[in-house]
């Protein structure tokens, strides 16, 4: 894993309630943290009856360490301990990340992250207006209110192709497209810069020429990579022409000086991130961060990462549905990274992790 996980732009202040942090995701520089608190999102997936029992099965330092262990084992900045305090059922872990004080939290066996927890206790009476700042937002069941409807829709799909997070949502939306066929117009489109190396930069020119020049194998080639991240057996196995790819690889690069930013630090985005350009004006007219960013008819779209979620995400973006937006897809979360297994799901859309800066 790489430095992957976080956005954002510039300030506000990390003392507000986690609702507005959450809320303001792009207009904070510490978003970094999303590798952080995006990971811990999808819950690591074993919550022991110790989460509920009223004594803590490890001590305070040793649930602290296992959530330091954890946070710096994903690469890029590392952590550090401020303090650990128990709260209710739970350890409050606050970390020094980034030069920013980050509450997490982890059960009291010191086995499962969670982040944003939701106090039942707390909940707004029936007929209120406004949540509880503590409760994290759900996944909507119904399509971006922003999103404007047309008789075919373009869904554009921004990811780094070696984001486990990228490569989560498109595994989600691949039955939504099979699904749906010519009825939209999809295409997966690349963030303005990279955060997996040389490996990244080179398969996203592969799968934008793919797209390009040879479009009708390209689901079937992203199916096959999503499962493995094997290029050489997906080619052959979409029966993508090489011969004609490699020509479009080496005029891409020279398109859009692929290789001339990669091998130039300097004009890295924040000295660590090679730019890419494949998609540079479609970043900045949608205001394009990081990976995942769904666009369904020019407009920033949120949706679960599940195709059940995705389906009505851009179901609701038709003037009127096709019968196939009445079938049933699975509502369950694609794992993040490479393979085909799922995930319990991750508390919502609004923050779901993602790679990003």
């Amino acid at each position: 894993m790489d430095a992957h996980h976080k956005e954002g732009d510039a300030h506000k202040n990390a003392k507000s309630s986690e609702n507005n942090f959450l809320n303001s995701l792009r207009e904070n520089p510490w978003i970094i943290t999303s590798l952080v608190l995006g990971l811990m999102l999808i819950v690591i997936i074993s919550f022991g009856n110790s989460i509920f029992a009223g004594e803590a099965s490890v001590s305070k330092s040793k649930a602290a360490g296992n959530v330091i262990n954890f946070i710096n084992s994903q690469g890029g900045e590392t952590a550090s301990l401020i303090s650990t305090e128990k709260e209710g059922t739970l350890y409050k872990v606050t970390v020094d990340y980034m030069g920013n004080q980050i509450p997490v939290y982890t059960t009291l066996d010191g086995n499962s992250l969670i982040v944003n927890p939701i106090s039942l206790t707390d909940a707004p009476a029936s007929g209120s207006s406004s949540p509880s700042p503590s409760s994290s937002p759900s996944t909507s069941s119904s399509p971006s209110p922003n999103v404007p409807k047309s008789d075919k829709p373009i869904v554009e799909l921004f990811v780094m192709s070696h984001c486990p997070y990228g490569t989560q949502m498109e595994k989600g939306i691949l039955p939504v497209v099979d699904l749906l066929g010519n009825k939209i117009d999809f295409e997966v489109k690349f963030v303005y810069y990279a955060m997996h190396g040389k490996d990244e930069v080179n398969e996203q020119t592969r799968q934008y020429c793919i797209q390009e020049e040879q479009n009708d194998k390209y689901t079937a080639y992203l199916s096959c990579f999503l499962k493995a991240g094997n290029t050489d057996a997906c080619l052959a196995e979409a029966k993508v022409d090489n011969s004609k790819l490699q020509s479009c690889v080496n005029a891409t690069d020279k398109k859009f000086d692929i290789s001339k930013n990669f091998n130039d630090q300097s004009s890295w985005l924040s000295g660590r991130f090679p730019l890419f350009n494949t998609h540079k004006a479609d970043n900045e007219k949608y205001g394009v961060a990081g990976s995942p960013t769904l666009v369904i008819n020019g407009a920033q779209a949120s949706a679960g990462r599940d195709p059940a979620s995705l389906l009505r995400a851009v179901c609701g973006a038709f003037n009127e549905a096709p019968a196939e937006c009445s079938q049933t897809l699975s509502s369950a979360s694609p794992a993040p990274g490479f393979g085909e297994g799922t995930v319990a799901a991750s508390g919502g859309a609004a923050n779901a992790p993602g790679c990003v800066i």
